[in-house]
């Protein structure tokens, strides 16, 4: 979503560095769902990641949109199988979803220029405004920390602490807040 360079590089740098940290958590978790939901938050990060790059820096040619919209067609299929057994995985499909929808929309941009042509907010990119700050709320929420506060312990590694796990998610969705506000 190319809006201005300095808050495209932020939205760069804060979702590169979420799929970095996604790795790190596929790398070192032991729960087989853990390693899969870590998997998917890595290729959304590196994917939100490669569209907020600046268009002075980069502009993809016409045909990348749809691969966009393919690999994330592709996430959200995963995530709605894996929604069987983990309600998280909703959260990816809808993320996938509107990866899929900024990448259409992208698409049918002549030039690439933002905005629908007619008055007001698309009602799809008004209903994911909504979730996506929903969403934001409540994980912000969950970092704040309780009463009692307990250590992970010394054998505890960057990837198995949760709270950071709780901060790569929030970042990830006030970077999705911020493309949708752009497109």
């Amino acid at each position: 979503m190319h809006g201005p360079a300095s808050s495209g590089w932020l939205l760069v740098a804060l979702c590169a560095a979420a799929g970095a940290y996604c790795l790190l958590r596929l790398r070192g978790s032991a729960e087989a769902r853990d390693r899969r939901a870590a998997g998917g938050e890595a290729v959304m990060g590196f994917g939100m990641a490669a569209m907020a790059l600046p268009a002075a820096v980069f502009t993809p040619p016409p045909w990348a949109w749809a691969v966009y919209a393919v690999v994330f067609g592709a996430v959200g299929l995963h995530a709605l199988w894996a929604a069987r057994g983990s309600p998280h995985h909703l959260h990816h499909l809808v993320g996938a979803g509107a990866m899929v929808y900024m990448a259409l929309a992208m698409a049918g941009s002549p030039g690439h220029a933002h905005g629908h042509g007619g008055a007001g907010v698309p009602p799809l990119t008004g209903a994911l405004l909504l979730y996506f700050a929903g969403y934001v709320l409540l994980t912000g929420v969950r970092l704040v920390p309780a009463v009692t506060v307990t250590a992970a312990g010394p054998a505890a590694g960057w990837a198995d602490l949760p709270e950071l796990a709780r901060a790569c998610r929030l970042s990830m969705g006030i970077a999705m807040l911020a493309m949708l506000l752009t497109l």
